[in-house]
């Protein structure tokens, strides 16, 4: 048994972790883009109209960008992983000897002894010659390549939830109160995610938090501006 229960050591896990931590980065996205587009419209405008079209509008546009990169960017590495993988079987198939000598080679290069690399490596190709030669020369499992549907589809509800946030943040407080209560809201969540991905990451929150926080009320700062100048010039 081991002596550190709550280590992540099962590589399932650790795929796990890799997803959240994803979801709360597109969270953070979500978080700041939509902040920034709304409070750089309520910046021109105290209209409730145009600030909810804006909203929405970038809710939207943000989320179905997010999912097409992160497809897009899936698929391409999904399709290496397959030809590398089909590369390898072919390898196997006519060259089985070499492979063998390999798979060896690449145990002995991880520290064991010539015996037990070729041990390790005959009971590794008896069992499934393919599997073991994924796992220590390509480090890819055949049977949990990346799902770009998936991927992409998480990372839309990620940037969803975290849009969602600013746009009822801007949208239920009256005209006036409008700019100050996003922002609170808005640096709190940014606070909040840089201090789970922090721990997610095994990092220090603190340093996370600041610059996320930083970052994001920079962000509102800019476009708010940027918005009350416009809406002057236009006005």
């Amino acid at each position: 048994m081991s002596n550190h229960p709550d280590e992540p050591h099962d590589a399932g896990v650790s795929g796990r972790l890799n997803w959240l931590r994803a979801g709360v980065l597109g969270a953070n996205d979500g978080i700041v883009s939509t902040a920034g587009l709304v409070v750089g419209v309520a910046g021109a405008t105290t209209a409730t109209g145009p600030i909810l079209t804006a909203g929405i509008a970038g809710l939207v546009a943000g989320a179905v960008s997010m999912a097409l990169g992160e497809y897009v960017s899936v698929s391409s590495q999904r399709d290496t992983e397959r030809a590398l993988l089909e590369k390898e079987r072919g390898e196997l198939a006519e060259f089985p000897e070499q492979e063998f000598e390999e798979l060896t080679g690449l145990y002995r290069a991880k520290g064991l002894s010539e015996a037990t690399a070729r041990q390790v490596a005959r009971e590794l190709t008896e069992k499934d010659a393919f599997a073991a030669h994924a796992d220590a020369e390509l480090r890819i499992d055949p049977d949990e390549l990346t799902n770009p549907w998936q991927a992409a589809g998480a990372s839309a509800v990620a940037f969803t939830t975290g849009s969602v946030l600013p746009l009822v943040a801007i949208l239920l407080p009256p005209p006036g109160a409008r700019v100050p209560v996003t922002f609170v809201v808005v640096v709190a969540a940014l606070a909040a995610t840089g201090y789970l991905s922090a721990r997610l990451g095994g990092a220090r929150a603190g340093r996370a938090v600041l610059r996320l926080v930083l970052g994001g009320a920079a962000a509102m700062a800019v476009t708010y501006g940027i918005g009350a100048l416009v809406g002057t010039a236009v006005g």
